[in-house]
């Protein structure tokens, strides 16, 4: 019979020192998760969102990230989100981290390997973080936008638009709309 051998969970903290070189992987409950890269209409769609916010935040003290940016959403868990917002995380006392523990903002860009994960898994984790007043996952195949909205200490609205809608952000006081979320170059 053979002897099932047992590993440490990883904190995000230990997770954050290792070098992946090229690759990605998110630390999801102590256990190294690899990741896959994204096509390129998804990795579009990521580019539109943080372009917009990027042009809508400036001068705000709130900062969109792309995916290079880590959430640590709980002490065993690291995610990469494809576009997440932080406020006041600017300048220099932060630019060297490598993650930040406090989002405002978050877009998870769906795509066939992740969908179930992501609207399952990450969107409780996502959900516990107190800082999040928003989620939002962007169907890139129906071109549909799914927001999810804090309004209060543990409730949550929670709509899955069917026709084409803008994005409208109250916690940035910021706006996307439709067109530029899924417009192609």
């Amino acid at each position: 019979m053979a002897t099932q051998i047992e590993y440490p969970l990883l904190t995000a903290e230990e997770f954050l020192d290792i070098d992946f070189g090229e690759r990605k992987a998110e630390l999801d409950n102590g256990v190294i998760r690899m990741m896959a890269g994204g096509t390129a209409r998804h990795a579009h769609v990521q580019g539109n969102i943080y372009a917009a916010l990027r042009s809508r935040l400036r001068g705000s003290g709130c900062t969109p990230y792309n995916s290079d940016m880590a959430a640590k959403t709980r002490d065993y868990s690291v995610r990469y989100p494809d576009v997440t917002v932080y406020c006041g995380r600017g300048g220099e006392a932060n630019a060297d981290k490598k993650a930040f523990d406090d989002p405002c903002i978050i877009f998870e860009v769906l795509s066939a390997g992740t969908a179930r994960t992501d609207l399952t898994v990450k969107l409780e984790e996502y959900k516990a973080v107190q800082s999040v007043d928003t989620i939002v996952f962007v169907d890139i195949a129906s071109e549909r936008l799914r927001v999810i909205q804090r309004t209060g200490p543990s409730g949550w609205t929670d709509i899955a638009y069917r026709e084409p809608t803008d994005l409208v952000l109250p916690a940035v006081g910021a706006e996307l709309t439709h067109v530029e979320i899924f417009e192609d170059a």
